[in-house]
C-alpha cells in the first residue's frame, strides 16, 4: 500500500499553476460520445477519473488516449455501444454522465449506478425526472439504470433541487433532441458553463449556462473539433488553502480569480492576505494567527463543498471557535476522526461541526475518506509538527494531477512510498 509522507512546519513559497479542471473534463469527454468526429481536448489532467472515462469509452467502440501532456484525443464516429460495464462504471461519480450522453446518441442507454467517493446518498432522481420529461422510459433494475426513447423531445424541466449533474446530464441528453428543452433551477457551477461551451463548439445550441434557466434548441447532430477545459477551482482552492495553512507566500497561476471569490472573501475575513491579478492570486500572511470564521457551503456562486473539508483543517489552528455548516450533502464530515487523531478538536452535530482553534496539529497515520478529504489530510500535514502517513492514496489520485511534485516545488517536505518503507520520492 503506498502512503504519503509529509514532515510538517514548511512554509511553502514560491509559484504554482494550476491543472485543468477534473469536473469539467469528466463531463466533457463523456460529452464527446454524442460527437461524430474527432475531438481534441487541451488542459485536461492526467488523474485516473480522466483514464477511467477513457477506458469507458474504449470499451464503448470509440478511441480515445492521451495524445501528448494534457492533450486528449478522442474519436466516437465508430461507437456502436449504449452498455457501460458496470465494474469500471462504480469507480467515479462521473460515470452518471454516460447516461444522457449515450440516450442522446443511441435513445437508448444502460448504465450502472455512479460510484466514486462515499460522503453521502447520491440520489438521481432529478436525472431520471429529467430523462423522462424528454420522453425516455426509465426502469432501475438490480443497480442498472436502463433509458429508452423511440425520439427525444424537447420540454420545460424545473429542478426541485439545485444539481450539477441533472443540469449537465439533461443539457446532454437534450442537444440532439427535437425541439427547445428549458432546463430551470439549473445549477451555475464554472464546469457546467465549459461543458455548454464545448457542446456549443461542437454545433449544440445552449444558452444561458451560468444562469438558473439554460435553453437547449436540439440539432441534428454534432461535429468534432478543438477546445480547451478551464483551469481547475478546486485544485487552485486547495492551494491558496495550503499556503495560508502554512504561513507561506504562494504565487497560484492558470486561475480564473472570479471563480474564487467566495474561498477569498472567506480568506481574508480570517487575515489572509490575497493579491489578484488576471490570471493568477498571491496567498500570504502576515505572521499572527488566523482568526476564527463561520463557513456554509451552497450551490455555486456560493462557498464550493468540494472545498469544506480544506477549509475546515485551516480552521483548526485559527483563534477561537468556528462553525462549518455542510448543505450540500449530508455525510460529509467522515475525516473529522482523523484531524481530531492529529490533535484537532472539532464536534459534529449533523450538518454542523464546531472546530475550536489549537496552537497546532501533531502529525499522525490518518486515512483518506474521499477525494477532497484526501486533500485536507495533505493540509493537515502540512501544517502538523513532526511527520504525518497519509493512506488510501486512491482517492487523492482521483482529482490532483502531481500533488506531491506542485508541493515539493513550493518547499513542501513529502514523499510517496511504499508502506514497506521503499522510497519512491525523498521528502525535501
Amino acid at each position: 500500500m503506498e502512503k504519503l509522507v509529509i514532515l510538517g512546519g514548511a512554509k511553502l513559497s514560491g509559484e504554482v499553476e494550476i491543472s485543468g479542471a477534473k469536473n469539467s473534463a469528466v463531463a466533457i469527454l463523456a460529452a464527446t460520445i454524442m460527437v461524430k468526429g474527432k475531438c481534441r481536448i487541451e488542459n485536461v489532467p492526467h488523474v485516473s477519473d480522466i483514464n477511467v472515462l477513457i477506458d469507458i469509452i474504449s470499451g464503448l467502440g470509440g478511441k480515445a488516449q492521451f495524445a501528448s501532456k494534457g492533450v486528449v484525443e478522442i474519436d466516437c464516429t465508430d461507437l456502436n455501444k449504449y452498455e457501460a460495464d458496470w465494474e469500471t462504471v462504480r469507480r467515479i461519480r462521473a460515470s452518471s454522465y454516460l447516461m444522457g450522453a449515450l440516450l442522446g446518441r443511441f435513445g437508448h442507454a444502460r448504465v450502472g449506478m455512479p460510484g466514486g467517493c462515499d460522503f453521502g446518498v447520491r440520489p438521481i432522481d432529478q436525472h431520471i425526472k429529467g430523462f423522462k420529461n424528454l420522453g425516455a422510459e426509465v426502469e432501475v433494475d438490480h443497480g442498472m439504470v436502463d433509458l429508452k426513447a423511440d425520439r427525444l423531445i424537447g420540454d420545460n424541466i424545473y429542478l426541485d433541487v439545485v444539481s450539477v449533474g441533472a443540469t449537465i446530464n439533461i443539457m446532454l441528453a437534450a442537444c440532439l433532441a427535437e425541439g427547445t428543452t428549458v432546463i430551470e433551477s439549473a445549477a451555475k457551477e464554472p464546469h457546467i458553463v465549459d461543458v455548454a461551451n464545448f457542446l456549443n463548439c461542437m454545433g449544440a445550441n445552449i444558452k444561458g449556462a451560468g444562469t438558473d434557466v439554460i435553453k437547449i434548441k436540439g440539432v441534428s447532430e454534432l461535429h468534432g473539433g478543438e477546445f480547451s477545459v478551464i483551469p481547475d477551482q478546486i485544485e487552485a482552492g486547495t492551494f491558496m488553502i495550503a499556503a495560508a495553512a502554512t504561513g507561506g507566500d504562494v504565487t497560484i497561476t492558470n486561475i480564473i480569480p472570479e471563480h474564487m471569490e467566495s474561498l477569498s472573501a472567506k480568506l481574508e475575513e480570517m487575515g489572509v492576505i490575497i493579491d489578484e491579478y488576471d490570471e493568477a492570486i498571491r496567498i500570504r500572511t502576515n505572521g499572527k494567527p488566523l482568526k476564527c470564521a463561520n463557513v456554509k457551503t451552497q450551490p455555486y456562486p456560493g462557498f464550493p463543498t468540494d472545498l469544506q473539508p480544506q477549509v475546515l483543517t485551516l480552521l483548526t489552528t485559527a483563534n477561537g471557535t468556528s462553525l462549518v455548516t455542510e448543505n450540500v450533502w449530508d455525510n460529509r464530515f467522515k475525516y473529522v476522526d482523523e484531524l481530531n487523531r492529529m490533535g484537532a478538536k472539532i464536534s459534529v452535530d449533523g450538518r454542523v461541526a464546531a472546530v475550536e482553534g489549537r496552537p497546532n496539529l501533531t502529525g499522525a497515520p490518518v486515512y483518506a475518506t474521499d477525494l477532497r478529504a484526501g486533500a485536507a489530510m495533505v493540509i493537515a500535514g502540512l501544517m502538523a509538527k513532526g511527520v504525518t502517513e497519509i493512506y488510501n492514496l486512491k482517492y487523492i489520485d482521483r482529482g490532483y494531477e502531481n500533488l506531491e511534485e506542485k508541493l515539493r516545488s513550493l518547499g513542501a517536505q513529502i514523499a510517496r512510498r511504499n508502506d514497506s518503507g521503499n522510497v519512491r520520492a525523498d521528502i525535501g
